[in-house]
């Protein structure tokens, strides 16, 4: 047996970032580089080709960073292949325009899904693939690990000690993988400081420290507007509450973003309350601050909150509920998007919502018009697969889903829709855009968010369609055209078939669970305007600017 090693050289990842150091530190002389010297100091650490990561979350961006890289020299970098969780700002997707960066692998577009859609046309982005955030993260330690990461952080004290704030998100993710494998670290903060109020992230794990002219940009995602929910909205969240929430006994769960479970999360304190829920349902979640859960909070329908992020304007109040949500020795939050995903993905139920079904469940919000992607979607809304802890909601979706042969828990995925969208776009389809999605950008699969086979419920303004009661493909169609409206798909529906899903409990209509459509009004609603919200919050949220209006 030979005893020479195969590969000779075993540093040369950590030579490689020495060199990038010392060029980085020519420019400043330390840790903490002037602002105007950051596009220099990017030439100087990022080589082309380069696996990079800008920080990019559902809130928190580090924008300073990312627009001083769409400045660099294209002749000096270029070919970087981008490994970023939200593509959420215009920076994001300039430097591939440009010829910065080639390919990309990301979970989650928003408004930039439009345009990237284009980008990819034009053959200007190549897409490795469209991830969850735990597929993301969970790669950033194995074959996707950033050479360079570009972060941001609320502080930062002259030995790159970070304090993150409320808002951590990603930031452990990308801290860990690209420290600990030779990788340069360059946090923009807000303001550097003497002592940090908490480390977040030690100093000598951080390459570089810049002060941004501005604070970060953090995006309030989770805040939605009580006064532009819909009556129709209020009757959907009614049969959640009666036909899945109180059925299953639901305790630990995990609510998407949208005025829809917004809904929900306002009729608590009235609805569920009159039904007697308070204490039996909704007592641990996995979700951001959203604003709409304050009146639930102080209701006490809701005892524990682990956030994946936090919530402009709702500092204050998550700090002054220290018994809910997880906050430091300092009193402030401290947010986790892997854990919050974790917790979620072995909660009881997920509840969101989605811009296409096909007759087997399958959905996604990838569309001919969006390539929008899925951010967490996937992981929150897929069977829980790895877990055996028991719960009355687990158990006896396990029932319903297995009733023959080895006995099973089971995860409750629900999603929750109007038949039609804005525009008349019709929700349910025969066939996915995804489909053609995939041979127009060459994708390996069709590019789904939620597998009909993780998906138990689908809750439209007609009915709840309960998957876990059908016995084949066609009796799960006949239960989703039972549901869908005056859709094309919903027009198509046996209605014999119906009738025999519905005796079964398969089709719920709300008569068939005790919801009378007569009381489906906004008067339900604990808040009818961020106003009301703040009343609740006895004062302590501070809305942005652009939810105000008075």
């Amino acid at each position: 047996m030979s005893t020479h090693s195969v590969r000779g050289d075993w540093n040369s990842l950590a030579r490689n970032y020495d060199a990038r150091l010392a060029r980085g530190l020519a420019l400043a002389g330390g840790k903490v580089i002037p602002s105007p010297q950051t596009t220099a100091l990017m030439e100087a650490v990022i080589e082309p080709g380069d696996r990079i990561c800008i920080e990019g979350n559902n809130q928190k961006h580090a924008d300073f960073l990312s627009r001083a890289l769409a400045e660099v020299d294209p002749a000096k970098v270029h070919g970087l292949h981008v490994v970023q969780s939200n593509i959420a700002l215009a920076p994001h997707l300039d430097i591939f325009e440009s010829g910065i960066a080639r390919r990309l692998d990301f979970c989650y577009a928003g408004p930039q899904g439009l345009r990237l859609a284009q980008l990819v046309k034009a053959g200007k982005v190549e897409v490795g693939a469209i991830h969850t955030y735990l597929e993301l993260y969970s790669r950033y330690f194995a074959d996707l690990t950033p050479r360079v990461s570009l972060i941001a952080a609320e502080a930062a004290d002259r030995d790159g000690n970070l304090y993150t704030g409320p808002n951590t998100e990603d930031t452990p993710a990308i801290v860990e993988a690209t420290a600990f494998r030779s990788g340069v670290l360059i946090a923009q903060v807000n303001r550097i400081v003497d002592k940090v109020p908490r480390v977040d992230v030690p100093g000598d794990w951080v390459s570089f420290v810049v002060e941004a002219p501005k604070p970060h940009y953090i995006e309030p995602i989770f805040t939605r507007d009580p006064g532009a929910i819909t009556d129709i909205q209020v009757l959907m969240a009614m049969m959640v509450i009666r036909g899945i929430y109180e059925k299953y006994g639901v305790t630990r769960l995990n609510h998407g973003i949208g005025f829809d479970t917004a809904a929900i999360e306002l009729i608590l304190p009235t609805y569920a309350e009159e039904l007697g829920l308070r204490g039996k349902i909704c007592r641990y979640m996995s979700v951001n601050p959203c604003p709409t859960l304050i009146p639930a909070i102080e209701s006490g329908f809701i005892e524990a909150i682990h956030c994946a992020g936090s919530e402009l304007g709702m500092e204050r109040y998550v700090s002054e509920r220290s018994d809910v949500f997880f906050i430091g020795r300092d009193g402030t939050m401290r947010s986790n998007r892997v854990f919050c995903q974790l917790a979620g993905h072995y909660a009881d139920l997920f509840i969101g919502s989605t811009l296409q079904i096909d007759l087997e469940g399958n959905s996604s919000t990838a569309t001919h018009a969006r390539m929008t992607g899925f951010g967490g979607a996937p992981n929150f809304g897929s069977e829980s697969r790895g877990r055996r802890h028991g719960s009355p909601a687990w158990l006896r979706a396990g029932q319903e889903a297995h009733r023959q042969g080895m006995p099973r828990g089971r995860k409750l995925v629900v999603q929750m829709v109007e038949t039609f969208k804005e525009g008349l776009a019709p929700t349910f389809v025969e066939r996915l855009d995804a489909w053609e999605l995939m041979d127009t950008f060459d994708m390996p699969l069709p590019p789904v968010m939620v597998y009909g086979d993780d998906l138990t419920h689908i809750v439209t303004e007609e009915g709840i369609a309960n998957l876990l009661l059908c016995d084949s493909l066609a009796e799960r169609a006949q239960a989703i055209r039972g549901v869908a409206g005056y859709t094309e798909v919903g027009r198509k529906r046996d209605r014999q078939m119906v009738e025999k899903l519905r005796a079964r409990g398969a089709i719920l209509y709300p008569e068939d669970i005790g919801v009378d459509k007569r009381l489906a009004s906004r008067d339900l609603l604990a808040a009818r305007s961020i106003k009301d919200l703040v009343r609740w919050s006895e004062g302590l949220y501070a809305p942005p600017a652009r939810f105000k209006n008075w």
